[in-house]
């Protein structure tokens, strides 16, 4: 296994133009479809006909298509070659939302948002093409670019639904999942070229992907159904026991097999583990916090009190300022990375999350109080996304990125699906009596923004747990490239 050739300046530029801006946008047409839902579930639960509870599946079924299809595409990725794998992740977007269009059964819709969830795979195959595409002075400013724009795209997503329904029906949302997923399968194709690394002498992990998608699946289905099938039920302990056991199963087999899926030993580096521990819980406040704020500021004022009465158009606008904050978190988080290394960029992005959910804990009366959030918030969940790939590529090696990466998005996911599990329990714990309809109190949304305030600082501690990062390669390599960015250098792990 041996790496290209570094590119000419000139080349360099060339492909920087031509690679980058097509990764980006396929992040982009991720993020959108993958969010793009969730302001609209209660709606969709009427027009489609199923309860509140059923309707979640759609949610759901994206999140663990993700999970489990994230990792695998990411692994594949390092064996087969990129770029082949990229076009099958956008595929599977681009087939979903064709199949969303198309259809007005729930259960076909279940199925098209499991489709879209093989979208998940983008983001460790974009990162590592980047760092194999690249000149490596653009490589740290290009993992920030590809990874700030989850957090674009997200809060895009939740602006273009309100817009779209506020003219067409819930199939135009669909609609712009398709065309985005379409443009981006088109650049991919045209500007993205052969991948110059492959791990050849890696092999398939059969029993390794099963037993993986088992407990990825067990534990999400668990976290994503719990608060309505009750969390001491039969069924929600008996899917945690599942999950439980058959992960220890799965890291027995990694632990045992000559090709792993996930080298455990590379997951076990404290550069590797404590990411992806911030990972988790950065994830718990975005997904938990987007949920929170957009039911906050559609809470019909005339019956609690509290709240805008927004519609999902508006409430998606007072988000649209954490789009802008992840898109300004980019090019800072590469500077950052640049000049100070991962550590300030990660723990700036889980202090700011904290402020910015504390800030709504105690202000929330004016519209402005939400946008002024928002934008802290976007801001630092850019910070972070940015920093967390730098982490992971100075401590694994070349042909371990997608799979590592990979790994790193699907904790991202699992963070997020228990952090709306957990604000949807705190915000249904505890309701106005005697209202026509079940909405939680003023305290209900403040003990929730307190805890995505909590969860966002421990994710701005963890950084500390990482040693220092060291020159990965002998001295004498390294004076041979005296500008090789951060992102490639090995951490003391």
């Amino acid at each position: 296994m041996s790496e290209a050739p570094q590119p000419t300046t000139a080349a360099a530029k060339q492909s920087s133009a031509r690679v980058l801006p097509a990764l980006i946008l396929a992040m982009l047409a991720f993020s959108v479809v993958q969010t793009a839902v969730v302001p609209i579930l209660p709606s969709l639960a009427k027009e489609l006909n199923v309860s509140g509870s059923n309707i979640t599946w759609l949610m759901t079924a994206n999140l663990l298509s993700a999970a489990v299809l994230t990792p695998l595409l990411g692994r594949f990725g390092d064996l087969r070659g990129r770029k082949p794998m990229l076009l099958i992740s956008l595929t599977g977007l681009v087939a979903g939302s064709a199949l969303a269009v198309s259809t007005h059964s729930f259960t076909w819709l279940v199925v098209a948002r499991v489709l879209q969830g093989a979208g998940g795979g983008v983001l460790p195959l974009a990162i590592s093409i980047v760092r194999d595409e690249l000149p490596k002075e653009k490589v740290t400013g290009g993992v920030a670019g590809i990874s700030a724009s989850m957090g674009v795209g997200s809060g895009l997503g939740l602006v273009a639904t309100g817009l779209l329904l506020e003219h067409w029906s819930y199939k135009s949302i669909f609609w712009m999942g398709l065309v985005f997923g379409l443009i981006a399968v088109a650049l991919v194709a045209l500007r993205v070229p052969k991948d110059p690394v492959v791990d050849t002498e890696g092999g398939a992990d059969p029993l390794g992907a099963i037993t993986l998608a088992g407990w990825l699946s067990a534990l999400l289905v668990a976290v994503s159904q719990g608060n309505a099938w009750g969390w001491t039920s039969n069924k929600t302990l008996g899917l945690f026991a599942v999950a439980a056991v058959v992960a220890l199963i799965w890291g027995i087999i990694e632990v045992k097999v000559k090709h792993p899926l996930v080298d455990m030993s590379m997951m076990s580096r404290p550069a590797v583990a404590f990411t992806n521990l911030a990972g988790l819980l950065i994830g718990f406040g975005m997904y938990g916090s987007f949920m929170v704020i957009s039911n906050f500021a559609q809470t019909p004022e005339r019956l609690t009190h509290y709240g805008f009465t927004a519609t999902v158009l508006h409430a998606g606008v007072m988000l649209l300022p954490s789009a802008v904050g992840s898109m300004v978190a980019a090019p800072l988080g590469a500077v950052l990375i640049a000049r100070r290394g991962p550590r300030l960029p990660l723990v700036l992005g889980g202090v700011l999350g904290a402020v910015a959910m504390s800030y709504l804990a105690v202000r929330h009366s004016h519209e402005a109080d939400l946008y002024t959030a928002s934008a802290i918030f976007g801001l630092g969940i850019g910070l972070a996304f940015s920093a967390m790939p730098a982490y992971i590529n100075g401590a694994v090696p070349v042909e371990q990125s997608g799979i590592a990466n990979g790994m790193n998005a699907v904790l991202r996911t699992v963070g997020g699906a228990i952090g709306t599990a957990v604000m949807a329990a705190i915000l249904t714990g505890d309701t106005i009596p005697r209202l026509p309809v079940a909405l939680p109190t003023l305290n209900a949304y403040q003990h929730a923004f307190w805890t995505a305030a909590v969860v966002c600082l421990v994710a701005g501690a963890v950084p500390f747990l990482i040693r220092r990062i060291k020159p990965a390669a002998p001295a004498a390599d390294l004076a041979d490239a005296p500008n090789s960015s951060p992102v490639l250098v090995k951490t003391d792990a």
